[in-house]
């Protein structure tokens, strides 16, 4: 049987790379897309015509009765979701004293709610069935922090203690809870970096270079699957050893 697996901010960079790899894998792939619904559609095309079982909603994650209009329908559909890969996130760069209250909740709804309501749409069904998984994708400025992303590193280290908490909680019922750190990651949300930036990160990277997003994902899917079947609460750095 399929692993049915649902990915948030599955249009582009690491969401895109997770779409392909659980597609490509053989799982029934749903993804959301807020925005960018050109390059859903393109995406879930081009995988259709590979074979895979592909589809994707317009969702928000920061607005529950879409997140839950969506999995209701993922549900008729499949019948579960075995897995959960929470990726949508928005960032902002600047200093902390510019931040407004309207930029602390935007980074706060996308980042931390929308896994918060993805989670609770999703787990009733795997704590019924007693399996199922649950990845949650930080970043390494959410364990260091990182000077002018003071708010997107706060959401990002919310979303550890989330991890550890809700694996705790949901372990005796055989859902697993699992988060990634992925370092600095070759995606639209660092192509503002500027040249200079981008060799400076280089250079505290002890394997000297930038990652992928398809590293990530490979990590994602090793996650959600049966080879990670003992190991929950646990936070894997993809970053090519900057946060040791």
């Amino acid at each position: 049987m399929k692993q049915v697996v649902l990915i948030t901010g599955g249009s582009r960079g690491i969401g895109r790379a997770c779409v392909q790899a659980f597609a490509r894998q053989g799982c029934a792939t749903l993804f959301f897309c807020r925005a960018r619904t050109d390059l859903a559609a393109s995406l879930a095309g081009s995988l259709r015509r590979e074979g895979c079982d592909v589809d994707w909603y317009r969702c928000d994650v920061s607005r529950k009765g879409e997140v839950d209009a969506a999995v209701g329908d993922i549900l008729r559909r499949y019948h579960r979701i075995d897995a959960l890969v929470n990726n949508a996130a928005v960032s902002l760069t600047g200093l902390f004293t510019d931040m407004t209250e309207a930029d602390w909740n935007a980074l706060l709804d996308t980042n931390v709610k929308g896994a918060f309501f993805c989670a609770q749409a999703v787990l009733p069904g795997m704590i019924s069935r007693r399996r199922g998984a649950i990845v949650n994708v930080s970043s390494m400025w959410g364990q260091v922090g990182a000077s002018c992303e003071v708010g997107y590193s706060a959401t990002k280290a919310a979303l550890i203690g989330f991890t550890k908490a809700l694996a705790r909680e949901v372990g005796p019922s055989g859902v697993r809870v699992n988060a990634i750190a992925p370092g600095v990651i070759d995606t639209d949300m660092n192509a503002a970096l500027t040249g200079e930036d981008r060799a400076a990160l280089v250079d505290e990277t002890p394997l000297g270079r930038i990652g992928t997003p398809e590293e990530v994902a490979r990590a994602a899917l090793f996650l959600a699957g049966g080879e990670a079947s003992f190991i929950t609460g646990q936070v894997l750095g993809v970053n090519g050893g900057f946060v040791l």
